[in-house]
């Protein structure tokens, strides 16, 4: 399902002029490769003058800005399907997580805690 979406983000790529070579095979080798209920989808959005596919962010559309629910980003970790925001109806992609390697830090030091002022025990009335 993953190859459908990176298809798509290559086809987008192309149509809204963020590559500069832009070839007719390129364009057309790309659409074959994509399963036709979803380039109708897509197209009808870039119609509208949208762009098909949003990344997501912080589990957050890039489309549209909306949060998205958490069954949705646990699909797409899992590759399991293709996933619509259910707010702008974009494609979601959710990029592969590239974590830079972690820098050896010296261990945070707790900072000391204040001491409790102690309540004076009541005195017992005679």
């Amino acid at each position: 399902m993953n190859g459908h979406i990176r298809n798509l983000l290559k086809l987008q790529a192309l149509d809204f002029g963020e590559t500069t070579e832009v070839s007719e095979s390129q364009r057309q080798e790309l659409r074959n490769g994509i399963p036709q209920p979803i380039l109708g989808h897509y197209d009808r959005l870039v119609a509208r003058g949208k762009k098909g596919v949003a990344v997501v962010r912080n589990q957050v559309c890039t489309g549209c800005h909306m949060r998205l629910p958490i069954g949705t980003i646990n699909t797409l970790m899992q590759n399991h399907d293709i996933q619509l925001c259910d707010t702008c109806g974009r494609y979601l992609y959710l990029p592969e997580e590239t974590t830079p390697p972690a820098a050896e830090s010296a261990p945070v030091a707790k900072p000391a805690s204040k001491a409790r002022k102690r309540k004076a025990p009541a005195q017992a009335a005679v």
